[in-house]
């Protein structure tokens, strides 16, 4: 790393350690959809209600359970119709993730620019990751898919220090280093102070443990080989690895060419479950 990029990696981590630096926290909306869901005598009616003060979020939530990845029967007009088909636990994750969108703001063209590259991505590796572990895993789809959405939300306190700091923002090579090496520690920090399981929770900081091998598929492998996807035919650094030697594709049963028929005849549906998430 440079000389800079070292230096803003040190004073975050010191920022992180002495409790300097404020970490985001879950959205209002989010939080209420949550109490709901755990709420054990919650009707699909009454969660409805609060995510319908939401409009955008509601949209959203219609457009997801319209999407093939859920194979509605018919049309889903509303979002109590939308809620009976997905389920109150599935549509309480999707919900919280979605609704975390809210938090990618920023007030400089740059900084903003940035954190809706970050967003979009999200959302496109929460497709993928929705359908690989519907497809290749006994996880649940909905616990994947807010996995995928929220792999990088240790992005946010980078870009908010970088707001502060017009040395970082002028400087992208060394911004995007910095976000490389500490947003994975940061974004598990982040889930841990929200309170998420730990299998959701340790996925932003082991996602690109390309030499992790456990037993069997969790969180982790479905958003790593997500991740790869989303990156395959490109000149990232991690599209030029040997993914053979990478143990999630295995735990997932497939063959690490992106090429190989096998996940040939899922491009179609992760392509439009990528679309479903997208705002």
């Amino acid at each position: 790393m440079s000389n800079l990029a070292t230096q803003v990696r040190d004073e975050l981590t010191s920022a992180v350690a002495n409790d300097e630096l404020e970490l985001p926290s879950l959205p209002e909306v989010a939080l209420r959809i949550r109490d709901a869901a755990q709420d054990q005598n919650v009707s699909l009616a009454s969660l409805a209600d609060v995510i319908a003060e939401d409009p955008g979020l509601s949209g959203q939530m219609i457009k997801i359970a319209n999407s093939p990845v859920y194979r509605a029967a018919k049309p889903i007009e509303d979002l109590g119709m939308a809620l009976g088909r997905i389920g109150i636990e599935f549509a309480a994750n999707l919900a919280t993730g979605m609704a975390m969108e809210q938090m990618f703001q920023a007030t400089s063209d740059v900084i903003d620019r940035k954190l809706r590259a970050v967003w979009t991505h999200a959302t496109e590796v929460a497709g993928i990751s929705s359908v690989l572990a519907r497809s290749f895993t006994r996880l649940r789809p909905d616990q994947a898919a807010l996995a995928g959405l929220t792999h990088v939300i240790g992005v946010l306190p980078i870009l908010a220090w970088a707001e502060e700091h017009p040395e970082l923002i002028r400087d992208s090579l060394t911004l995007d280093t910095v976000i490389d090496h500490i947003h994975g520690s940061l974004g598990t920090m982040i889930l841990n102070s929200w309170d998420f399981p730990e299998e959701i929770a340790m996925v932003p900081s082991q996602y690109t443990e390309f030499k992790r091998a456990v037993a069997e598929a969790d969180y982790i492998d479905v958003v790593m080989v997500a991740n790869l996807q989303t990156l395959n035919d490109s000149d990232h650094p991690y599209a030029q690895l040997d993914w053979s030697d990478i143990h999630a594709f295995n735990n997932l049963g497939l063959d690490p060419d992106m090429e190989s028929n096998e996940l040939e005849d899922y491009e179609e549906l992760m392509a439009e479950s990528m679309e479903a998430f997208a705002a």
